[in-house]
């Protein structure tokens, strides 16, 4: 993963000069904001990985910039909220502006660290018009997807399932999740599954060297990669 740019707004100097100091330290490179219509400004401008945003701020608070951020930021970055309230309701409200993330005062300085590399990660794999995972292709608006420059024939539930997959990448999806995100309510019996992972399988796997799609016994499906196994 390339270099993080992270925007940090923070009226709380001892707190704002910390964060800096040790997100620098990690090779990210940060951008300070001690009011919120500044920090908003710089957003506008700049295409952050992350922003990192105090709740509590001189001048606007932090629920108002995250609501402005995700309403006037193209391309959108995801919000991470610090905050010395840790109730449920006040999450709730912060959720409900946008933010993708929440960490509460105080906190360790590596795991603001760590969040911001999710976040980032996640943002990268998502947003991306046509998604790569290791030899395997996927373009969602457009309905495709190719392993080694070879179209994949899927059929429009297989390209579902495949989607699940590649959104869960890393991690894997369970039996349940598949079932309840394709049919929902409308639950086939297992064989409808089974047969659907088998032509998947068909289509992702047999022509190539190495499989890709793995069934993990008692867990799910997930993909995997030379990288990943």
């Amino acid at each position: 993963m390339t270099s993080l740019t992270v925007l940090l707004v923070e009226d709380t100097l001892a707190i704002a000069t910390e964060v800096c100091d040790y997100l620098e330290e990690q090779g990210v490179q940060v951008d300070f904001a001690a009011t919120g219509r500044h920090g908003l400004q710089l957003a506008q401008e700049q295409n952050y990985d992350v922003v990192i945003l105090d709740v509590m701020l001189p001048d606007m608070t932090g629920i108002q910039v995250c609501e402005s951020i995700k309403l006037t930021c193209d391309p959108v970055p995801p919000v991470l909220l610090l905050t010395a309230r840790d109730s449920i309701s006040d999450k709730s409200v912060g959720f409900a502006a946008g933010a993708d993330d929440y960490l509460t005062k105080p906190f360790d300085l590596q795991e603001l660290y760590l969040r911001c590399q999710a976040l980032a990660r996640r943002q990268q794999l998502h947003q991306a018009q046509t998604v790569k995972i290791g030899e395997l292709e996927v373009n969602e608006r457009q309905q495709w997807a190719q392993r080694e420059g070879q179209l994949l024939k899927l059929s429009s539930t297989d390209f579902a399932i495949l989607l699940l997959l590649v959104r869960a990448f890393p991690n894997a999806v369970s039996r349940q999740q598949v079932i309840s995100k394709i049919w929902g309510d409308d639950m086939p019996d297992s064989d409808v599954l089974r047969s659907h992972i088998y032509t998947l399988r068909q289509a992702l796997d047999k022509p190539f060297a190495t499989p890709m799609l793995a069934t993990l016994h008692g867990v799910g499906f997930r993909l995997q990669t030379s990288e990943s196994e």
